[in-house]
């Protein structure tokens, strides 16, 4: 099972992320490559409190879902709401200078991955509380999604 922790998997989605340009293409969605690269920043800069989440109010089926969603053998759906927060054209970063971008979300990933945690993790949005394995597939899971996205 591929994660952000092991030094395999972090390799993979770093040569992966080397492969995004800023004329990338994407499969799928609206987000450019460059507002990709913010949003997966956004997300880990989020979760490690560098970033404000807004938590979502009321029933939520999703922290029932995690164990499926985290470990389950199959790629995540295309269609998921953004939060308004992460969308980089409402509330997430706007892309600057893309090879700027690109060193401050592999900074972020540096900084998710290292120990010892110079942070603590914050509730996951949908997901609530997670394990440090849970948070570290999450990790790799979701850069994953978005370097699909992009055909890489």
């Amino acid at each position: 099972m591929k994660t952000l922790s092991d030094p395999e998997g972090r390799r993979e989605i770093l040569r992966r992320l080397a492969l995004i340009c800023p004329d990338t293409p994407h499969r799928w969605g609206r987000m450019n490559a460059s507002q990709m690269i913010c949003h997966v920043s956004d997300a880990f800069l989020g979760v490690m409190g560098d970033k404000p989440i807004e938590m979502p109010r009321g029933f939520n089926l999703w922290p029932m879902m995690k164990p499926w969603v985290l470990y389950a053998p199959f790629n995540w759906p295309q269609g998921v709401p953004t939060r308004p927060e992460m969308d980089q054209q409402i509330g997430g970063t706007r892309p600057v200078e893309f090879d700027q971008d690109m060193r401050r979300l592999l900074a972020a990933i540096e900084r998710f991955t290292a120990q010892p945690r110079t942070f603590r993790f914050r509730p996951h949005p949908m997901f609530k509380e997670m394990s440090e394995k849970d948070w570290m597939r999450w990790g790799y899971l979701h850069t994953a999604h978005h370097l699909r996205q992009f055909g890489v």
